[in-house]
């Protein structure tokens, strides 16, 4: 009851009831945003998601754990998918070469595994992903965040890093067009995490044998490179979608003795330069691309590579940051216990081919 003398006007109670719900509205909002990862999704390529709270630390070994986890659960939805052969493909557009750009149902249901795993157990880093994410969608993905032994043996210690410098990097069916025509053995699904711009961690899964090559720079890794490699006259594997011109000056440069493999997707082609027991991978020696490739196609096998002593870098021997834009211009080279300036040196031409 007001007191003697003051008068309340309705209308100014009910302004004073909305001003205090609105208040607790935001303060409501704030909390689950930091509880489960709310992000801004809408517009940012690729499905890309900015950090849903700034500041704060996080532990890559945890985050190389819940990457392998979320590259076997997306590979598991691929696999699903391929089985029930109802893949539901269609086109985004065109690719540079004037290919279709198939993405299919295996592609985003994958992608909606791996994404909101991640998402919600990492909710202040910043994740980049090949499909598109809702921007109302806010599903929450549970992990245990229990650390596999076989990663606690080779990274006996956490590694803390502040989450802003932290960009996820997801491809969650590489090789569709391979996935597509039922080559089962090029497709894998992928996670990389980079370190203000630098790879530091790689996961390539292989959802039809379900294997799985993991590694962390300066940490460890479940892989190793093989015990030889052919420089002078090499196995080079090139994609069998995007070749260009890599064939024909690969053979001009290495010579006719050398042998070109064609393959589908870029995490097939890494693992082809490992020791990797899986009885449908080819081995190479060296790796070219020569047109535009997408950052989560490559991001996972550079970090891999870099921790095992090997190198990925353009076709004029630069670093690739993993940050900014989702891809890159200058071709791709990769090689492993090899003198990697020296093969960027005898591939002064191939660079200049551009997209064909």
């Amino acid at each position: 009851m007001a007191p003697m003398g003051i008068r309340l006007s309705p209308l100014g109670v009910a302004v004073f009831c909305l001003l205090g719900l609105g208040v607790l509205y935001h303060l409501y909002a704030g909390f689950l945003a930091g509880r489960f990862g709310v992000f801004g999704l809408g517009g940012e390529p690729g499905g890309g998601a900015g950090a849903a709270a700034e500041g704060g630390a996080v532990d890559l070994r945890e985050m190389l754990a819940a990457s392998v986890l979320a590259a076997v659960r997306g590979g598991a939805e691929v696999r699903r998918v391929r089985e029930s052969n109802r893949l539901l493909a269609q086109s985004k557009g065109k690719t540079r070469e004037g290919a279709d750009d198939k993405m299919t149902r295996g592609d985003a249901l994958s992608n909606r595994e791996m994404f909101f795993l991640l998402k919600t157990a990492f909710p202040g880093v910043q994740i980049n992903t090949e499909e598109h994410v809702d921007a109302t969608d806010k599903e929450v993905k549970s992990w245990d965040r229990k650390i596999p032994e076989d990663i606690l043996k080779e990274i006996t210690t956490a590694k803390q890093v502040p989450a802003e410098s932290v960009t996820v990097w997801i491809d969650p069916l590489d090789a569709t067009q391979e996935y597509t025509e039922d080559l089962r053995q090029y497709v894998t699904t992928m996670v990389c995490v980079a370190v203000n711009g630098k790879p530091v961690l790689g996961v390539i899964h292989k959802p039809f044998s379900e294997y799985t090559a993991w590694a962390m720079v300066d940490g460890g890794s479940n892989v190793k490179p093989r015990s030889s490699y052919n420089e002078k006259t090499p196995r080079i594997i090139v994609s069998r979608s995007h070749t260009g011109m890599v064939k024909q000056v690969a053979l001009q440069t290495f010579g006719n003795q050398t042998t070109i493999i064609s393959a589908g997707g870029a995490g097939y082609k890494v693992l082809a330069l490992l020791d990797v027991l899986d009885k449908s991978q080819e081995k190479a020696d060296i790796y070219i691309h020569v047109t535009y490739i997408k950052k989560w196609d490559i991001c996972a096998g550079n970090a891999i590579l870099k921790a095992l002593g090997g190198h990925m870098t353009t076709l004029s021997g630069e670093e690739i940051t993993y940050t900014g834009s989702d891809g890159i211009e200058g071709g791709l080279l990769a090689s492993i216990r090899m003198n990697h300036q020296a093969l960027v040196r005898k591939l002064p031409d191939l660079e200049k081919t551009g997209p064909k």
